[in-house]
């Protein structure tokens, strides 16, 4: 079962509070603004800054 795009719609990251994408490829949720990635682990975004991916300006999705 993949995460719910209703779900994605209505989170927000934990840091800055602004709208997150789902990057399908990396099974992440990313915030641009902050430029992390948030796992998503057995359809459950985990959305814990100190278990979020850093992320270069190259990495961010479209």
């Amino acid at each position: 079962m993949a995460i719910d795009a209703k779900l994605v719609e209505i989170i927000a990251c934990p840091v800055c509070k602004g709208k997150l994408q789902l990057d399908r490829q990396h099974n992440e949720l990313v915030c641009r603004f902050d430029r992390l990635a948030y796992p998503i682990t057995e359809d459950i975004p985990v959305l814990l800054e100190n278990r979020a991916r850093k992320l270069s300006m190259d990495e961010l999705p479209g």
